[in-house]
C-alpha cells in the first residue's frame, strides 16, 4: 500500500476535509487500542495514518493562511 498523495487531500472542500481529520483521528485512537491489547495485525498502517494526518492538517492550515 502506497503512502496518499497530497494532491489527494488538496482535492477535497472544506467539509470533506474537516471529516477525513477526524476520521483519520479516530482511527489512530483505534489502532493505538489494538497495540495496547495486542490485536494489531499491521503496524505499518500507523505510518500511513500518521502521514494522511499531517498532509491533512497541513493543507487546512494553507487554506487558512489563504484566507487572511
Amino acid at each position: 500500500m502506497a503512502l496518499p498523495k497530497i494532491a489527494d487531500a488538496r482535492s477535497l472542500n472544506d467539509e470533506e476535509l474537516s471529516e477525513q481529520i477526524l476520521s483519520t483521528k479516530k482511527d489512530l485512537f483505534q489502532l493505538r487500542m489494538q497495540q495496547g491489547t495486542r490485536q494489531l495485525e499491521k503496524p505499518h498502517q500507523f505510518k500511513h495514518l500518521k502521514h494522511r494526518l499531517a498532509q491533512l492538517l497541513t493543507v487546512e492550515r494553507e487554506r487558512q493562511l489563504k484566507g487572511e
